[in-house]
C-alpha cells in the first residue's frame, strides 16, 4: 500500500509523541524531530510505503535517544487492561453453538483488539471503551470473509499467525485456541524487537499464547509489518511453508499488499486511518476480515 499525502502528518505527529516519551532532553527532542523531517524530505514520495517510513522513523528515535522501547509502559498498560477483559471476551466466544460460530466470534475479538492503537491522528480510543468495541465488533464489519476463510482453514493442517500490537495479543489467544480446537498446527509470530507498540516475546509470556500455540517465533527484525529483506531465514522458511496466513493489523496490510500473494491470507484489522480504508475501499473506523487468496 502506497502512502497518501495525509500520511506525512501522521508520521510527524506520532514522531513528536514518541520522541517525548523516549526522552526529556530538549536538545535530543529537537534533533530527533529534525532527523524525522529530514527522513520524510528524502523519502516521502508516491512510491513509498507508510509502514516502511514508520520503521525508519522509529529506529532514528530509538538510536538517538538510546531508548529501545518508548512505548514500553503503554504496552504494559494495554496488556493489563486486556487481561481484565479477557474473561468477558472468552465467554463471548464460547457462547457460539458451533465450531464455525466460535471461530467467527474469536476473529471478531481479535479484530476488536486491533483498536488498541495509540497516537494515530483522528483515531479515538481509550482502554475503557474496549468492552463496548467487542460487543459491537460484528456490526462494524465492513468486509466479512470470515466464513470463506473458515472453509479454507478447516481443510488445512497448519496456519501462521502474524501478531500486531501488545494488548490485542491477549485476544489473539482466543483465536489461537479455536484454531487448535480445529486440529491445526499454529505458529504464532511476534516482532524480533520493539517497534511502536507491536508485540514482542515479552508480551507472549503475559498472554499465555506460548502455552496454546505449537510454536512461537519472531520475524527476526523490528520492522513494522513485513519487510522480507530483513526477516530471519527461519521466519521466511516458516512463512513459505505455511498453508494459510492470518495477518493482524494495518502494518501487515500495508506491507503484504506490496508483495505477490501465493497462498491465502486472512487480514484482520481496524481501519484506523483514511489511507488504509481507501486501500480496502471501506469507510474509516470499520472492522476488516479480508481474505486474499493469490495475486497474479
Amino acid at each position: 500500500m502506497k502512502v497518501e499525502p495525509e500520511c506525512a502528518s501522521c508520521l510527524l505527529s506520532r514522531a513528536q509523541i514518541q520522541i517525548y516519551q523516549a526522552t526529556t532532553n530538549p536538545a535530543l527532542r529537537f534533533r530527533c524531530m529534525a532527523e524525522t523531517i529530514k527522513l520524510l524530505h528524502q523519502n516521502f514520495k508516491p512510491s513509498s510505503v507508510a509502514a516502511d517510513l514508520c520503521t525508519k522513523r522509529d529506529r532514528i528515535i530509538q538510536q538517538l535517544t538510546s531508548n529501545p522501547d518508548p512505548y514500553k509502559q503503554i504496552k504494559k498498560t494495554a496488556n493489563q487492561k486486556a487481561l481484565k477483559l479477557y474473561p468477558q471476551a472468552k465467554k463471548f466466544v464460547h457462547a457460539g453453538y458451533t465450531q464455525q460460530e466460535r471461530f467467527k466470534k474469536a476473529c471478531l475479538c481479535a479484530i476488536a483488539g486491533n483498536t488498541m492503537e495509540f497516537d494515530i491522528p483522528g483515531h479515538k480510543f481509550t482502554l475503557k471503551d474496549l468492552s463496548k468495541i467487542i460487543k459491537n465488533a460484528a456490526k462494524d464489519l465492513a468486509i466479512d470473509d470470515i466464513d470463506k476463510a473458515y472453509e479454507i482453514i478447516k481443510k488445512s493442517d497448519n496456519v501462521l499467525f502474524l501478531a500486531d500490537n501488545a494488548g490485542e495479543i491477549i485476544f489473539d489467544a482466543l483465536l489461537v485456541e479455536q484454531l487448535k480446537n480445529m486440529g491445526l498446527k499454529v505458529i504464532y509470530v511476534v516482532k524480533g524487537g520493539p517497534i511502536i507498540n507491536d508485540a514482542t516475546m515479552e508480551d507472549v509470556e503475559i498472554s499465555n499464547i506460548d502455552k496454546l500455540a505449537d510454536e512461537v517465533i519472531t520475524t527476526g527484525t523490528n520492522a513494522v509489518g513485513l519487510l522480507k529483506k530483513e526477516v530471519s531465514p527461519e521466519f521466511l522458511k516458516t512463512y513459505d511453508q505455511a498453508e494459510i496466513i492470518i495477518a493482524k493489523g494495518m502494518g501487515y496490510a500495508e506491507t503484504l499488499t506490496e508483495y505477490k500473494y501465493t497462498k491465502p491470507h486472512l487480514h484482520l484489522f481496524r481501519t484506523k486511518c483514511n489511507p488504509i480504508a481507501n486501500c480496502f475501499c471501506t469507510p474509516r473506523d470499520k472492522n476488516i476480515a479480508k481474505l486474499i487468496t493469490t495475486t497474479t
